[in-house]
């Protein structure tokens, strides 16, 4: 549940009742009627009006940013993958398999007995 004057974008009009997409605005109430259908009521200062939205019309701002900033650096990352040819780099980020590589390099490194070890044997030869 968001918070009163919380910053929210209006991402979507369910209801078709001409509700300004893609404009931002401020909760100023909760509608708690059990019968209503509608969540918040929200002031968007460019319009000048008061509008009742259910919860899932309208999303935080910081919410909206954070996907925005993650989806152009994966963009990013695909144009340098390309422009590298780096293929490893490339099929990573289209199947999301980050996770598996990471688990993947952590079972190659050696412990730091063995590393020792493993110098001393070679300053003997």
């Amino acid at each position: 549940m968001l918070r009163l004057g919380q910053k929210v974008i209006i991402v979507g009009d369910s209801f078709e009742q001409n509700l300004p997409v893609g404009e931002y605005g401020y909760i100023i109430a909760y509608d708690r009627n059990a019968d209503n259908v509608f969540d918040y009521v929200v002031r968007v200062p460019k319009t000048n009006k008061h509008h009742f939205v259910p919860g899932a019309d309208v999303e935080l701002e910081e919410t909206l940013l954070k996907l925005e900033a993650d989806r152009i650096e994966r963009e990013a990352l695909i144009d340098f993958a390309l422009a590298t040819k780096n293929s490893a780099l490339f099929h990573r980020i289209m199947t999301g398999e980050v996770e598996e590589v990471q688990a993947e390099a952590s079972k190659d490194v050696q412990s730091d007995q063995d590393f020792i070890r493993q110098i001393h044997l070679k300053a003997w030869i």
